[in-house]
């Protein structure tokens, strides 16, 4: 009977120990029988959304920190890295940043920016998947998604912070008719600041400049985007100018280049179109950009529980 028992035991350790992972093929939790590999396993979803709020540990992977979403074709890595162009640019994938190989558990991926990083990949449920870099102790949550039931809208609206970050300048191009004489007549130019505190603004009242390199800006301070109840096209944007008040407006997406603010002091509407299109990780002469956007957690990132996971395996 003791034997029994513990040949039983041993078959029990036995089945915990595979249920998860084996060095082959990725296994259901829910179901015991083998599946899929982890090359077909991150083919099955055209978009992997990087859930940037469920990362868990206190290192930066820097490709994964600046993408929404990323995918994985063929041995080519591509990133929605942009909300400008998101979901149109590349058919939706956005741009190649580089290759990767995935094996047994393992993907390692070679940034055309960042370089290697490898990471140890566990899936959670049937979309969503964990990357764990060993290196820095992180883990980064990852949802999948085909295109055809991807919300870029709502990725898009989500995010409105970034997207004014995304151009060099925005020049005002119209103002209405209608509304009150007031301070903001005179501002011609704005542009919102990434990296730093992530919320800094300029403004400058030149106007006819054609390189946005070459305006002259008059005035500093820091700016935020709020969302409306009920209404998700419609944002808030406040323009605390330093030692001179703030201005606040209905911050509305025209297109991809375009946005209108109505000042609701005024009563006057404006309408600015970017200049000086910035794409993250390579701008349009194929150079780095030098102040790559990190996206801000919502909420405080935790401990990594994970330790020496390969070794578990």
């Amino acid at each position: 009977m003791k034997t029994i028992k513990l040949l039983f035991g041993f078959a029990l350790i036995a089945t915990l120990f595979t249920s998860c992972y084996t060095d082959d093929v990725f296994i259901d939790n829910h179901n015991p029988q083998p599946s899929i590999s982890l090359n077909q396993l991150l083919n099955s979803y055209e978009l992997w959304y990087v859930d940037i709020n469920q990362t868990i540990g206190y290192g930066q992977v820097p490709f994964l920190e600046i993408a929404f979403t990323i995918s994985f074709r063929n041995g080519t890595l591509w990133a929605n890295n942009n909300l400008v162009g998101i979901g149109s640019q590349g058919n939706g994938f956005g741009i190649p940043v580089g290759n990767y190989n995935a094996y047994g558990t393992i993907l390692d991926v070679n940034h055309v920016i960042d370089g290697f990083n490898t990471f140890d990949v566990y899936q959670i449920n049937t979309n969503t998947i964990e990357l764990y870099d060993p290196y820095n102790d992180t883990s980064y949550f990852l949802k999948g998604y085909q295109r055809a039931n991807f919300d870029y809208d709502l990725v898009f609206y989500d995010n409105i912070h970034y997207f004014l970050q995304e151009y060099e300048a925005w020049e005002k191009t119209y103002t209405s008719q209608t509304g009150n004489i007031n301070d903001f007549d005179n501002e011609n130019y704005l542009q919102f600041l990434a990296g730093g505190n992530d919320s800094e603004f300029r403004s400058s009242q030149d106007y006819g400049i054609v390189n946005p390199e070459n305006i002259y800006w008059d005035y500093t301070g820091i700016y935020g985007v709020n969302n409306i109840p009920n209404n998700m096209y419609l944002k808030t944007l406040s323009l605390n100018y330093d030692y001179y008040g703030t201005e606040f407006f209905e911050l509305r997406v025209i297109n991809d280049a375009l946005i209108r603010l109505y000042h609701n002091a005024s009563g006057t509407t404006y309408e600015f179109a970017g200049r000086g299109y910035i794409q993250y990780m390579r701008n349009a002469e194929g150079k780095q950009t030098e102040t790559p956007k990190l996206r801000k957690f919502k909420g405080e990132r935790k401990e990594n529980p994970r330790e020496n996971s390969r070794l578990e395996k």
